[in-house]
């Protein structure tokens, strides 16, 4: 490997050999470990700036053992010697020490030591049978390693300058190196795409590299496959990057939990003691009175926090998260970006990246000693654990901020139905107990009231009595009676009731989770975004000629309205078909009823044209569980690629239009045809001898005698049930598996031959063959859709909480053993709240009131009722509303053709149809009547009054419940309150300090001079300056003093001066409040 200097640096002097700027250790194991040290000395000598960014103090691990430079150069330059693979020779590389039992399950580089806190993988793919000799055989190429921010950037360099110059990153100037990297793979033949990825790849890890992070490679060869690169990251890019990411850590400063006193403190004691049983069993769950404070983490302030191991300070979610910051800020040059690793597997350099799982979640052992996956797979992801409380902290600990918020808010979701389903439960047991005595039922089905009805199609259809419907109108007072209208309002309140528990309990998970105050992080473009945004700056750049204009290129830095234009315009027209195609489906289930319904109708068989209705409504709605489930899959996809034809700017702006765009997709599809039901069927019927046609003569099909509210009932639960269980073990749990079970026998046999020879598979070896994680918008959508069904129509299907309750019980099970055996870990993702979400669920509550109201009014005849009994009842009770609700018809007024054909009924001159209208022999026949107006304002004035009382009593419910509960707030103002005292506490340490320094230095002086008694010891301000400290390492550096970049602090001389006798012998500091 020839190095030569870039024509931008300004290294004053000319190079040498190797031997007097490279240090590289090498050693022969089984996997190749490259060091961050070797390349950064090798950078920061290149660069000729001599300038360390950090002192090698506390926050430097300890450094392994080197070989002697004149060894190690001599292994450096015969590559032979070194058995490294020809893969491997494009950066300098520090094999790690061998440690064959010290993996620890795969979680640690081969030295044992060091953790993999990520892994990149990528393929090796089988090189193509036909290639030509020129394709094959690969000039040589230069990798440049550019500095990302640790040196300051070139003076007086020249772009143009330099034979083949690669282009910056960036407006300003950096320090560039290149290496010659020869042939690629030696004398082996590669396609040229993959030679170029294998370059980009050596790129990147090289920035890496130069970031502070430590990477080990497989060590053997593979002819194809997935190949895996581990990344470690040291204490020193911790420390830099969680001050970087301003992450909260715990202090050594700790105080306990205020518990209440007297009667609330007895209550607090009872409610734990039945609590017990339901908790899951976490280790160190009784510190939980206990809490330390929390500060932002700073270099300067190490002396505060509670260290007591570098390994494990920085548990391995943050770790994983640390890392993930470094591989999407990391530039890589060849692919004209400015993101990293979200462009490089966007464009097929690695497959994937993830941070590894903590072990097996298999192995049995004692509580103390499982890891947290172990714990949270016996107490969290198995279905024997459904009774007991969420282990929510852990939840967050091991997968992050925003996946447990979805947990916490789907646990206060499904513990605020278990009131709702029990309400529920009564109304529909009062509807039960009351069916009996029901008068209009009982009228219903009392023949010898003999109610002859019209027929309910042309022809086909003989007249009918209305006895024979005595079922549904049984069947509808279940659902449709006084206890309804209660329910109705019940519900809307629990939908105010549940938003506001949420932003409590949220509240209580920010301050126990340290999110107060948490900024929100920088969002790296995406790299479609950026892909698009290069492609026009070379548009651009192409176009202007003129000098004048070159000035202007560097302006583009972001697409304006006119370049997503096209990508609105499809996405509004693709929306409005989206609509189109789900009406069309509603209106084709409604002609097969009306279709299917004449046919029946038809049949000789008395017995089936009795069940004509029950026979038509079931198969009905099956059809349309078909239809929703199959566009809800279509309606997914559709969502994703409209959102990516927009062009979002950032993932956060991509993940609300893709929501938003799915929910309205979704929404439509699940609940058109129950708004059919609710609020159309029936309406634009007609009436007998004038009614509505469509396709062919085919009648407009109308409700059934007792209402269309039973109907809606029947078309809710088969929806909501059928959606919940095929979606939930169809597509949640069969599918995954049949993949899992396709995956396993694909690499059944590829396994068994090379079986032999081959150490068992490592931890990211079995994370590898995971399911990746794809966001939680299938998760919360899937809720929402039910929350939907829970709320809106609620009015009709009194027992929708209740099945609501016992697939959610499942589903939290369903989606932790998900989360912990089936998918890749997710990385650690800060979040302050559910984001949108919580706006859907606050509309869709609001919408739900209105929903309610106008099924009360128009859906079921709770409003006629009270109508007919308070206003047109002789007698104040309901005897005669049946007969009040039918109007009469003269069968001599029906169109030629559309009487019946076969009289069975003997001579009928006059039948009934539900409707308010005037009989034949008034003046005004078949007119509406008197009634019809008066039911219609009771109606709309029900609307109403229904709408504001509800919104009312919600404000009050809002008004009366705090968002942030009073301990929340107590607690809140006591940690600020105690870190305030700490800092103070430090700042009067660091002024003593300095003082004793300043007297020291004064002792040291020659007598004339030394300080008069009256002239006092000086102090310390905005003219006095430290004095400049003795700097350790120096020797390592060849005498050289190595040159803190940053300002000396407090923390500096804690290594130096011993600590005041009364912090001497102190652990932590506690405080009781």
């Amino acid at each position: 490997m020839a190095l030569r200097r870039s024509p931008s640096s300004t290294c004053a002097g000319s190079w040498t050999s190797g031997a007097s700027f490279m240090r590289v250790a090498t050693a022969i194991s089984e996997s190749s470990s490259i060091h961050s040290d070797g390349l950064y000395r090798l950078t920061k000598d290149m660069s000729g700036m001599g300038l360390d960014p950090m002192s090698h103090s506390i926050l430097e691990p300890a450094p392994y053992k080197e070989q002697p430079w004149a060894e190690e150069s001599e292994t450096l330059l015969q590559r032979n010697s070194m058995q490294i693979t020809p893969s491997e020779d494009k950066v300098p590389v520090v094999e790690s020490l061998s440690s064959p039992q010290g993996s620890a399950e795969g979680l640690y580089f081969s030295d044992g030591r060091r953790k993999v806190d990520y892994v990149l993988v990528f393929h090796h793919r089988r090189p193509s049978s036909i290639r030509s000799r020129a394709s094959a055989t690969v000039s040589h190429d230069r990798l440049s390693i550019v500095s990302n921010g640790n040196f300051a950037p070139s003076v007086g360099s020249d772009p143009t300058a330099g034979r083949g110059s690669i282009p910056r990153v960036g407006a300003g100037c950096v320090g560039e190196v290149f290496m010659e990297l020869g042939g690629a793979v030696g004398n082996e033949l590669t396609e040229p795409a993959d030679h170029e990825m294998h370059l980009i790849r050596q790129e990147f890890e090289a920035n890496l590299l130069e970031a502070g992070l430590e990477i080990e490679r497989d060590r053997e060869v593979k002819a194809h496959g997935p190949s895996f690169t581990r990344l470690h990251a040291p204490w020193p890019v911790l420390c830099r990057e969680a001050e970087f990411l301003k992450i909260k850590v715990p202090t050594k400063t700790s105080y306990e939990l205020k518990e209440e006193s007297g009667f609330g403190s007895s209550l607090n004691t009872v409610w734990r003691k039945m609590n017990q049983p339901f908790q899951p069993k976490v280790p160190h769950q009784d510190q939980e009175r206990t809490k330390f404070l929390t500060h932002c983490f700073s270099r300067d302030k190490l002396h505060l926090y509670n260290i007591t191991s570098k390994d494990t300070f920085f548990d391995n979610a943050t770790r994983g998260r640390i890392v993930y910051e470094i591989l999407r800020r990391t530039v890589c040059v060849r692919t004209c970006q400015t993101i990293g690793i979200s462009t490089l597997i966007a464009k097929g350099v690695y497959d994937a990246s993830f941070p590894l799982h903590d072990g097996d979640y298999k192995v049995i052992r004692h509580l103390e000693e499982k890891s947290d996956r172990q714990v949270l797979h016996d107490e969290w992801a198995k279905y024997s654990a459904f009774y007991k409380y969420q282990p929510i902290d852990l939840v967050r600990k091991y997968f992050g901020e925003k996946i447990g918020l979805y947990f916490a808010w789907l646990g206060v979701y499904t513990q605020l139905l278990i009131p709702a389903s029990i309400v529920g439960i009564i109304v529909f047991g009062y509807g039960v107990a009351t069916v009996d005595t029901n008068i209009p039922s009982l009228e219903m089905c009392d023949e010898r009231l003999n109610f002859t009805m019209c027929p309910l199609c042309d022809g086909a259809c003989d007249f009918w009595k209305l006895s024979t419907a005595c079922g549904t109108a049984r069947a509808s007072h279940l659902f449709d009676n006084p206890a309804t209208v209660f329910f109705a309002i019940f519900m809307s309140l629990w939908a105010v009731l549940f938003l506001e528990q949420w932003k409590r309990r949220q509240n209580s998970l920010s301050l126990s989770w340290d999110l107060t105050g948490i900024e929100d992080d920088e969002e790296h473009p995406r790299p479609k975004y950026e892909t698009i945004l290069l492609q026009k700056r070379q548009r651009n750049q192409k176009n202007k000629k003129k000098k004048k204009k070159k000035k202007n290129e560097s302006t583009i830095e972001k697409l304006t309205w006119k370049d997503r234009l096209p990508g609105y315009f499809i996405n509004v027209s693709s929306i409005l078909f989206m609509f189109g195609l789900t009406f069309s489906a509603v209106f084709g289930v409604i002609v097969y009823r009306i279709t299917v319904s004449a046919l029946i109708a038809m049949s000789p068989d008395p017995e089936t044209k009795s069940n004509v209705r029950v026979t038509v409504t079931a198969t009905a709605v099956l059809i349309n569980l078909v239809v929703i489930l199959i566009l809800d899959e279509i309606y997914g996809t559709v969502a994703l690629w409209l959102t990516e034809l927009e062009i979002p700017k950032t993932e956060s702006n991509f993940e609300e239009r893709l929501i938003l765009k799915a929910f309205l997709l979704k929404f439509m599809n699940a609940y058109a045809p129950i708004f059919y039901v609710a609020f159309f069927k029936g309406r634009f019927a007609g009436r007998p001898g004038d009614y509505v046609y469509v396709f062919q003569g085919h009648r407009m099909e109308e409700c059934a005698p007792g209402g269309c509210l039973i109907e809606l009932c029947i078309q809710l639960s088969i929806i909501m049930l059928g959606k919940q269980l095929i979606q939930n073990n169809i597509f949640e749990i069969g599918i995954p598996k049949l993949k899992k079970l396709v995956r396993a026998l694909k690499d059944k046999g590829s396994a068994e031959k090379e079986m032999e020879g081959e150490r068992p598979p490592q931890q990211w070896n079995l994370d590898y063959a995971l399911a990746p994680f794809e966001g939680l918008t299938p998760e919360y959508m899937e809720m929402i859709i039910q929350f939907g069904f829970v709320s809106l129509f609620v009015a009709s299907f009194p027992l929708a909480p209740l099945f609501a309750l016992l697939n959610n019980v499942i589903e939290i099970r369903l989606d932790a053993k998900k989360f912990v055996t089936e998918l890749r870990r997710p990385v650690a993702v800060r979040a302050k709240d559910i984001g949108v979400w919580y706006n859907i669920l606050s509309g869709m509550g609001k919408f739900s009131v209105i929903i309610n109201a106008f099924v009360i009014s128009f859906t079921s005849d709770f409003i006629p009722r009270l109508v007919y009994q308070y206003t047109f009842s002789q007698t104040g009770t309901m005897h005669g509303f049946i007969d009040h609700t039918l109007s009469y018809f003269n069968v001599s007024n029906f169109k030629p053709g559309s009487a019946p054909w076969n009289l069975q009924q003997g001579n009928i001159t006059i039948c009934r149809y539900k409707d308010y209208r005037e009989p034949p022999w008034s003046p005004d026949a078949y007119m509406v009547s008197k009634q019809y107006w008066c039911v219609l304002a009771a109606r709309l004035a029900f609307v109403i009054l229904f709408q504001n009382l509800v919104m009312f009593l919600s404000l009050v419910v809002a008004w009366g419940i705090p968002d942030v509960p009073k301990t929340v707030v107590e607690q809140f103002k006591r940690e600020k309150k105690l870190l305030v005292e700490v800092f103070l506490r430090e700042e009067k340490e660091k002024l003593q300090l300095i003082q004793s320094l300043f007297s020291k230095d004064a002792n040291l002086r020659p007598a004339s001079h030394t300080l008069h008694p009256g002239q006092g010891l000086p102090i310390p301000g905005r003219y006095s300056t430290l004095p400049p400290l003795p700097t350790q390492g120096s020797a390592r550096d060849g005498g050289v003093p190595r040159v803190r970049c940053r300002a000396a602090s407090f923390s500096q001389f804690t290594g130096q001066i011993p600590p005041s006798p009364r912090n001497e012998n102190e652990n932590s500091r506690h405080t009781a409040v």
